[in-house]
């Protein structure tokens, strides 16, 4: 009896997978400093449903040492809202939808908490802004506000000024994804990664173009250096389940969870195929590490049932 169950149960898996490659989007960017533009380490992000959200999430995810995020979110359809915040800077709030065609890219500029108070005694003569910097600060505003073009329009001044700026080209090249004009997208990534290699999330910004451009070749081979996304490892270990490959589907599935140990639907498909292998005590323990992660969602029933199976 229970094995018709667990039969009919991972039938119903491999239709939620489905649905959730539709649905989940993601965002990221890198937080900074607005006076100094240095990355700001550890910073958090709040991402809590919307007043009229058909449901209830709420989620904090810490930004990496050097100010760059990234989240990935089971439901990429609602309302979000927003906030970016680091200890000694004022918050920055928004609230919207993701867009599910493409990637969503937000960097966000934090001023500084005493940046008011530190101005006041203005009696002596203000420093001159350096032009070129002064450029790039208004493009970046312009593009937190969400004016692509005229943010673009400034921080191409800002690089012909200054042809080593890194974090320009970085910048153009996540703005120039956004309009889907993928040879400039990869034309401003590359120069960025030839002046800064450590600027990592440009692998990303050249995979999405390459991809959409159909240079499949190129596209093989940044991906490698692309920094550890997790939704993507997940939809692409949903295709080779899809396709009966769980063994190709195995690793990726383990990649997502390394790269976000609370990814809580990787948990659930890869417990659901550790059952299909026959590896039982694994599937235990995924299934239930899915439970505890996200005890009201929607496949936790399906969860539970299948611990009584792999007993």
């Amino acid at each position: 009896m229970r094995r018709s169950i667990a039969v009919a149960l991972l039938a119903v898996a491999a239709i939620a997978t489905n649905s959730f490659a539709v649905v989940q989007a993601r965002i990221g960017g890198k937080i900074t400093d607005s006076m100094t533009k240095a990355p700001i380490p550890n910073a958090t992000i709040l991402v809590v449903s919307a007043k009229d959200a058909p449901h209830k999430f709420k989620q904090e995810v810490k930004a990496a040492k050097d100010g760059t995020y990234g989240i990935y979110l089971l439901d990429g359809t609602m309302f979000y809202d927003w906030t970016w915040s680091a200890p000694g800077y004022k918050p920055y709030t928004d609230t919207f939808r993701l867009d599910l065609s493409k990637p969503n890219v937000r960097d966000i500029e934090l001023d500084p908490a005493n940046a008011t108070a530190a101005a006041a005694p203005a009696t002596a003569q203000a420093p001159k802004v350096d032009p070129t910097v002064a450029a790039f600060n208004e493009g970046a505003s312009l593009a937190n506000q969400g004016k692509v073009d005229e943010a673009i329009a400034k921080i191409e001044q800002a690089v012909a000024a200054k042809p080593d700026l890194a974090a320009g080209y970085e910048a153009l090249g996540r703005l120039y994804l956004r309009q889907k004009n993928y040879p400039k997208a990869i034309e401003n990534a590359n120069k960025a990664v030839a002046i800064d290699p450590d600027a990592s999330d440009m692998y990303a910004v050249l995979y999405d173009a390459y991809t959409a451009t159909g240079q499949k070749d190129k596209a093989a081979e940044v991906k490698p250096k692309m920094p550890a996304n997790p939704g993507m490892l997940f939809n692409d270990a949903a295709k080779l389940i899809n396709s009966g490959k769980d063994a190709e589907a195995e690793p990726l599935l383990k990649q997502a969870i390394a790269a976000d140990d609370t990814f809580a639907r990787a948990y659930y498909e890869l417990g659901m195929l550790d059952v299909r292998l026959g590896k039982n005590a694994d599937a235990k323990t995924n299934l239930q590490k899915y439970i505890d992660l996200d005890p009201k969602g929607k496949d936790v029933s399906t969860a539970k049932e299948m611990l009584k199976y792999v007993q």
